[in-house]
């Protein structure tokens, strides 16, 4: 596997492109919405920038951003082709989006202090959080959570939107008490079980489902994903990449092949266990519909 350096290369070696204009008789290149450094997101959106280099179809210039609702927002305006989203942030507004494919599950953590005398999402009121990074699904799933809980953000308790990194800083100096992120497991950013600890969500699950739909499943983060860390049951929401139908159907089947043809390569460190990369789950879009290049595609490969 390539290391993050060239993956970090890639990127930069795609946004020349874009810079100084890409003849027209070249490769398409694909704007992808991304997410933070560090994150899950990111790091899916290098290893398939790596995988298009090599297979000389596409090009694709990974963005970083602060996650789905940001994504979604430049995808609407037309700055960037395609995006990263967790489901229930691109159901709440579907517009002209279609779906390329559903690829893996974000899994929300919400992490304290390790020696914090929080245990509950319910202990949260009064203290301050982290609530994922401004545009973030952290933010939009993470409101859902609390108000579940019955605690109104900004009220009940004081709610601010870092980078995870920022976070995780804030967490060690005492300026906050609590973070929420939601990406794959292990994040290495979290320092489990020594600097920080994870709350039990798992609890949620079944009143998100009830309440939001059906984009929340109960998860597990076994026993020693952090190394040291016990089990904890916690919330997952499957990833889509997304796009509209601006996007060439010859376009959008060239990034769908590259999915079916390059899965083993585009399973970031943090998403084993959790990834969709095959036909069956990569066409269970939930209510959004297949863009129909990738429809095309998929009609060929499974009949």
């Amino acid at each position: 596997m390539i290391g993050r350096r060239a993956f970090l290369g890639l990127a930069a070696t795609a946004a020349a492109t874009i810079a100084t204009g890409c003849a027209g008789d070249g490769p398409p290149v694909i704007r992808l919405a991304a997410g933070e450094v560090g994150g899950f997101y990111h790091a899916f959106a290098l290893l398939l920038a790596a995988a298009a280099a090599d297979s000389g179809a596409l090009r694709i210039q990974p963005i970083t951003t602060t996650g789905s609702v940001a994504n979604l927002d430049l995808l609407t305006r037309g700055d960037v082709d395609a995006a990263l989203t967790l489901t229930d942030t691109v159901a709440d507004r579907p517009n002209r989006m279609l779906a390329v494919g559903r690829v893996y599950e974000n899994y929300l953590q919400l992490a304290v202090g390790a020696d914090s005398g929080i245990r509950t999402v319910a202990d949260l009121r009064g203290t301050r959080i982290s609530l994922g990074a401004a545009g973030s699904g952290a933010t939009f799933t993470g409101e859902r959570i609390l108000r579940i809980a019955g605690l109104e953000p900004g009220t009940d308790l004081t709610v601010s939107h870092l980078p995870l990194q920022d976070a995780v800083a804030a967490i060690a100096t005492g300026a906050a008490d609590a973070l929420l992120w939601a990406g794959g497991v292990p994040t290495t950013v979290l320092d489990v079980p020594r600097t920080l600890r994870l709350l039990d969500l798992g609890d949620f699950a079944g009143a998100l489902h009830d309440r939001y739909g059906y984009f929340y499943d109960l998860v597990v983060i076994a026993a020693d994903t952090y190394p040291g860390a016990p089990a904890i049951h916690t919330i997952g929401v499957a990833n889509l990449l997304v796009t509209t139908t601006d996007l060439p159907t010859a376009t959008a089947a060239a990034l769908t092949e590259l999915l079916l043809t390059h899965a083993g390569r585009l399973v970031p460190a943090e998403a084993t266990g959790t990834q969709f990369l095959d036909i069956r789950s990569l066409i269970a879009t939930s209510n959004l519909p297949l863009h129909p290049g990738a429809a095309q595609v998929y009609r060929r490969h499974h009949g």
